[in-house]
């Protein structure tokens, strides 16, 4: 059964160019009522790239689909609740009306962060919620590629794949953590400090999404030059820049219209790279270039969605560091993802 869904995918995969080209581009938003979802489900409801959105969630998305529908796009929109109205939502019709032919799945479902919350804390939650509707991919879209927002990235991304290779069809092209809030904020940060045309920065951050795990190279941006004051000012603003949200919120919520934009642009370069426009982005996947089995560096977008994973140049004696300092985070986040995915449920 393994090998015939593997085989499945393969084949399903490579029609993928051609299928889209009859029939659209459908994006799946997985939590689409949430702060990063209701925002992300209109930026794709405005696309032009985009011919179909399944918004699903627990709650209120027949509401936003709703209300997004008013809007004068081209896309057609749903809203799905899940059919028993409970959670887990097994057998859910909902959730298979959302999924059943997306190219592309973008997962923000999960509790934000609050005061004083790391990303790590929010870990048993959101760990259950992705494993859940991961499940629910491999089952209704196993061939579309996942873009995984619902933080801890660094350890969903891996409860995704372990999700998926217990399912037959886990393909590591298929797979990755958006880690593109990091690079914006980087962009955002250095155009500020440099004096410089943010539209024309596009500044690597490799490593992961948690903390120091999160590495901007500021030796690699062209025409810059950072005092040591501000190159580690603007180091540790990047990597805890979901803090400065958090805390000007004021307990009320954390990143979610910068990060429903950020997920907006990985899900259009996604879709570019599929239609053979050549699109880099720095994301979170499957990786060999460091010790971490998990890695964010600049990656080549294709039809399957990774069509090359880069790497990411010479570090500075400063950023080397760093890099020291995140790969044993790193790998003990991805390890902590792994062993939830494969534990065994506790007896009753």
């Amino acid at each position: 059964m393994l090998r015939a869904a593997s085989s499945s995918a393969r084949t399903a995969s490579r029609a993928l160019t051609t299928v889209t080209a009859e029939r659209g581009i459908k994006v799946a938003v997985l939590g689409a009522a949430g702060g990063i979802g209701q925002p992300l489900s209109m930026l794709c409801k405005l696309s032009p790239l985009i011919d179909e959105v399944g918004c699903y969630d627990v709650v209120g998305t027949p509401g936003v689909a709703a209300d997004l529908s008013h809007i004068p796009s081209k896309a057609k929109i749903t809203g799905n609740l899940p059919s028993s109205g409970t959670w887990p939502p097994s057998g859910n019709k909902g959730l298979e009306a959302a999924l059943t032919g997306a190219d592309i799945v973008i997962i923000p479902a999960g509790v934000p962060r609050k005061p004083g919350m790391t990303r790590d804390d929010l870990f048993n939650t959101n760990a259950g919620i992705v494993k859940t509707l991961v499940e629910g991919c491999a089952k209704f879209c196993p061939n579309a590629v996942l873009g995984i927002i619902s933080n801890p990235v660094n350890s969903t991304v891996p409860i995704a794949a372990e999700v998926l290779k217990k399912a037959g069809v886990y393909n590591p092209k298929k797979l990755l953590g958006v880690t593109t809030l990091d690079v914006c904020r980087a962009n955002t940060f250095v155009a500020e400090n440099q004096n410089m045309d943010v539209s024309k920065l596009n500044v690597p951050v490799i490593g992961g999404h948690a903390g120091i795990t999160i590495l901007p190279l500021l030796s690699q941006v062209p025409g810059a030059k950072f005092s040591d004051a501000d190159r580690e000012k603007l180091t540790v603003r990047i990597q805890f820049g979901g803090d400065e949200v958090v805390a000007a919120k004021a307990g009320s919520g954390s990143a979610t219209l910068s990060m429903a934009y950020a997920g907006f642009l990985f899900t259009e370069g996604l879709i570019k790279g599929m239609k053979g426009e050549d699109v880099t982005m720095c994301a979170y996947v499957e990786s060999t270039i460091t010790e971490a089995s998990f890695f964010a560096s600049p990656v080549k977008f294709g039809p399957e969605g990774v069509k090359e994973v880069l790497g990411f140049g010479t570090l500075s004696a400063y950023e080397k560091v760093w890099f020291d300092k995140m790969i044993p985070d790193l790998k003990k986040q991805i390890a902590k993802g792994i062993e939830f995915a494969n534990a065994k449920p506790a007896a009753a």
